[in-house]
């Protein structure tokens, strides 16, 4: 199967401009194309992994990507999907953000001569002229049409800025920049950036000419992608320091049943013809892809290494075996202690399985809380210094959360 079959058939491929030379261009590696990534954090996320995941493959299959740090979109923002206008920030911040992407970004892109490309489009964005690059630009945008894009739509019923409304044709530049400087080809994004990308394409085939070799593709389910990157207690983050190895794997562990083999499909780099058996699996064994899902993208993230402390961690609290050292744990020290002891909710706290003093109470009052097994209701408990010990405890939290709780 070529790379533009197996994209399909894994079900990343929504919409596309020029089906058959795509198809072509795709399949014989003769694709330059890029991704843009805008630098609002200091870490890319689970919601980033999809694209990432992508890029990689088509790099496997010859093609040429394109990572677009957006240092000069990313000073106005995207509005898509939004209601509400972005935060701003600093150059300083965004130039920070760029750094971190790239360093997450070399684990699944082989960057150098003739290979993966980082550019930042700062560096045609930040300089332009004003009334030249409208001038330029402007006459090719349709106020009308813009206004009906579906990446408008949100922003238009709480009041959309002429900063906001500029993002389009930002944009569309960037591919009309990078076709001319590096002969980039094709751009891909998703679903809720169509209307962004269409106006791209569009840009370069009416400016340049009309047979520009300029391709639009759309990845399904990427805008659903950035939902991933967001759980109840936050963002699910690729830097080790923000969401552990562990907790990473947990994440892709416990993913509802209906997505296991959809999020096999679109994430890992494991056969379609293996995936496809797993179709039959039924009840227990959907845990088990479950476990390789979670396996396999704690790989590619943190490193076979980190994935095998990860699955071991979670088999011994889960399955009871697997070493326990691997567990996520929390430190206590000497200040934690009043008279040789720590209350409950103290404890909750510090090991991070509670937010707030209130919100531990409350886990505890309705049996949600035990330590080493054992169901703790009392929230005024005391746990002593010499009954954590050198093994340390285990707390837990509701099914799924836990923590080793140790002594420095």
């Amino acid at each position: 199967m070529k790379i533009y079959e197996e994209l399909n058939a894994r079900g990343l491929i929504a919409q596309v401009t020029d089906e058959q030379e795509i198809r072509e261009l795709v399949n014989e590696g003769k694709a330059t194309f890029y991704i843009g990534f805008d630098p609002t954090a200091d870490s890319l996320h689970v919601g980033h992994f999809m694209a990432l995941c992508l890029m990689k493959r088509l790099q496997m299959a010859g093609n040429r990507p394109i990572a677009l740090l957006g240092g000069g979109t990313g000073m106005i923002g995207d509005p898509s999907g939004r209601t509400d206008m972005r935060q701003m920030m600093t150059e300083e911040t965004i130039q920070h953000n760029c750094d971190c992407f790239k360093k997450q970004m070399s684990r699944f892109i082989e960057f150098g001569e003739g290979k993966a490309m980082m550019v930042n489009n700062a560096d045609w964005l930040r300089d332009l002229n004003y009334i030249e690059f409208i001038r330029e630009i402007g006459p090719y945008f349709s106020v009308n049409q813009m206004l009906r894009a579906e990446c408008y739509k949100q922003r238009m019923e709480k009041g959309l800025s002429f900063l906001e409304f500029n993002y389009m044709l930002m944009q569309s530049y960037d591919f009309y920049e990078l076709y001319r400087r590096y002969g980039c080809n094709m751009q891909f994004g998703g679903n809720d950036q169509w209307s962004n990308m269409l106006g791209g394409t569009d840009l370069i085939r009416r400016k340049l000419n009309k047979d520009a070799y300029a391709m639009t593709i759309t990845l399904l389910l990427n805008s659903e992608g950035k939902k991933m990157g967001k759980t109840q207690s936050g963002a699910v983050w690729l830097d080790p320091d923000k969401t552990t190895p562990y907790e990473f794997y947990q994440y892709w562990r416990n993913v509802a049943d209906a997505d296991v083999l959809k999020c096999l499909r679109l994430l890992t780099f494991l056969p379609l013809e293996q995936i496809d058996e797993m179709d039959r699996w039924e009840g227990s064994q959907l845990n088990q892809a479950k476990e390789i899902l979670a396996y396999e993208l704690t790989g590619l993230v943190h490193g076979e290494d980190e994935a095998k402390k990860a699955e071991a961690g979670a088999k011994a609290f889960f399955a009871g075996g697997g070493d326990s050292d691997n567990m996520p744990s929390a430190e206590l020290g000497e200040e934690d202690f009043q008279d040789g002891a720590i209350d409950l909710i103290s404890l909750l706290v510090k090991a991070e399985l509670s937010g707030t003093r209130s919100e531990a109470r409350r886990a505890i009052q309705q049996g949600g809380v035990s330590l080493d097994g054992e169901k703790i209701t009392d929230f005024k408990y005391l746990v002593k210094k010499e009954d954590i010990g050198e093994t340390g405890l285990v707390l837990k939290r509701g099914k799924k959360n836990f923590k080793k709780i140790c002594l420095k």
